[in-house]
């Protein structure tokens, strides 16, 4: 069952499949993205080949075998990731190998801590808005009723009736941080409620757009009757997610090409694009670039014939949100039984949150009983640059969160720093690219990518691969698949109508017509 306001998007129609003369599709990237198109197109019969410059499937949710000190084979990946119920087109990528549900479990609550004492969690609340809101207001020790008269309302109100685009026309000219300080919630609230969940797009809500923010909590709170507790893989991502995903691609005849890297598409050839993929030649009828910014950027500035000189510019400038680091350590020791699967955290120097492996995904847990140790995992997010050495830093917070751990003798770590998630700044939505590119049979894919619904995100990944593909799909005449949604306007309609009555914002930053 899903939330009974979710939104359905129809796919194109057409015939079930291609017959006679199929089309070779090639696929730049095996994140999510690449891995949804793929996943349609393969299903409709077009001949797919997907290109990963990693050895690993998933992108920046893949993982891959590592050997510890103790001789031990693990799987290190990059890094915890929350599979939220109102996932809906993940979910439904993920059902054609995982259709009993199985690859995830779920974690009892969602923990915030500050060390100042405030905590807060989302156990046991209702799950529709507005009740879901009133009943934490209630319970939380961080929002306390007198603070809120403080509370700007009106600055408030959009909040209460977001929509794609037009939450961007009223709040992108503002930076998050911004906008949070007009409304005026009790600072506790900020730095728990607003900053955690912010940094979760890893940039400090200064560099952020308030619409973004404004997006996130329709899409976890305020719009959708989900929730906000979350799954989480069981196993591995590789074992439990891609590796079963692959062998389903494969089955399609879908041929999926590890370890080689796309250098640039070209128009013309035998067919409509000449894709160079090292020193070899796919020619292709349509292209999917589902890479991330930093490979986008570098294919699209290799290939001076793709698109138009607007597009390229867009593409040219899209930024990267600034390095996170995820640090895994196995210990010696367990840690507290009690101890969250997930807990976030603010006012912890760097440390965003903190996992440990052992208490939820099943490698993690068989290496523990084995060893009596834990493992555990932590993240910082937007990083500064003059930082010298962040591990340090995680390590020292951590310490302070979960005191046990001052006593551990670290078996082996691994860590991960990496800058290649997209920043999404005030201003910029209407310059974002969306799926359609100049070229009708050139399409776009990503948590990057521009698309008018209220997803973000791993969601925004599948959504704009499935959407990619039914863009192709749709030239073809064969049908696509449909898109889901959350409520794509303000939930309540009493609270709807106030939001639209009192609560607009004079922000607006341009053109903000529906990228498809």
């Amino acid at each position: 069952m899903i939330d009974r306001k979710a939104v359905r998007v129809v796919g194109p129609a057409g015939r079930t499949r291609f017959e006679g003369d199929v089309p070779t599709v090639v696929v730049v990237g095996a994140g999510i993205a690449g891995l949804a198109a793929a996943t349609i197109l393969g299903e409709r019969g077009a001949r797919v080949v997907v290109c990963e410059r990693e050895e690993h499937l998933g992108g920046r949710v893949g993982g891959w075998p590592t050997e510890l000190a103790d001789g031990s084979r693990v799987t290190m990946t990059r890094g915890f990731h929350a599979f939220f119920r109102q996932y809906y087109n993940l979910r439904a990528l993920l059902r054609r190998v995982d259709p009993g549900g199985r690859a995830l479990v779920g974690l009892p609550d969602y923990p915030l801590w500050h060390p100042g004492g405030h905590r807060d969690g989302f156990a046991g609340l209702p799950t529709t808005p507005p009740w879901n809101a009133l009943a934490f207001l209630r319970r939380s020790p961080t929002f306390r009723w007198p603070d809120l008269r403080s509370v700007d309302a009106r600055a408030a109100l959009p909040l209460l009736d977001v929509s794609v685009p037009g939450v961007y026309r009223e709040l992108d000219g503002l930076d998050a941080a911004t906008y949070l300080e007009r409304i005026r919630f009790p600072e506790s609230a900020h730095a728990l409620a607003f900053e955690v969940f912010s940094r979760s797009f890893f940039a400090h809500p200064g560099h952020m757009s308030a619409a973004e923010l404004a997006l996130m909590f329709h899409v976890y709170f305020l719009g959708s009757a989900e929730g906000l507790l979350f799954d989480v893989a069981a196993d591995p991502f590789p074992h439990g997610l891609w590796e079963p995903l692959g062998r389903h691609l494969a089955a399609l005849g879908v041929d999926v090409r590890r370890g080689v890297e796309v250098r640039s598409v070209q128009p013309g050839g035998a067919r409509r694009f000449a894709v160079e993929v090292g020193g070899d030649r796919l020619d292709a009828d349509a292209v999917v670039l589902a890479a991330d910014v930093p490979g986008l950027r570098r294919v699209v500035a290799a290939s001076p014939r793709l698109g138009d000189a607007a597009w390229r510019a867009r593409i040219a400038a899209l930024r990267t949100a600034p390095p996170f680091l995820v640090s895994r350590y196995w210990l010696d020791r367990p840690v507290d039984p009690d101890r969250p699967g997930f807990l976030g955290t603010s006012g912890y120097g760097l440390l965003d949150n903190v996992s440990v492996l052992d208490h939820y995904e099943h490698e993690a847990r068989a290496w523990a009983a084995r060893t009596g140790g834990s493992v555990v995992e932590l993240h910082g997010y937007a990083l500064p640059a003059d930082e010298p050495d962040p591990r340090v830093r995680l390590w020292e917070s951590l310490t302070e969160v979960y005191p046990e751990t001052k006593r551990a003798v670290v078996v082996d770590e691994r860590h991960e720093l990496r800058a290649d998630c997209p920043l999404f700044p005030a201003g910029g939505f209407a310059h974002r690219p969306t799926v359609r590119t100049p070229d009708d049979f050139l399409v776009l894919a990503g948590d990057l990518v521009r698309i008018d619904l209220p997803v973000a995100l791993m969601e925004r990944a599948a959504t704009t691969g499935f959407a990619a593909a039914n863009r192709l799909l749709g030239r073809w005449g064969v049908a696509g698949t449909d898109l889901w949604s959350v409520p794509t306007t303000g939930r309540v309609p009493a609270l709807r109508a106030v939001a639209r009555r009192w609560g607009r914002t004079p922000s607006r930053t341009g053109d903000a017509r529906p990228g498809r």
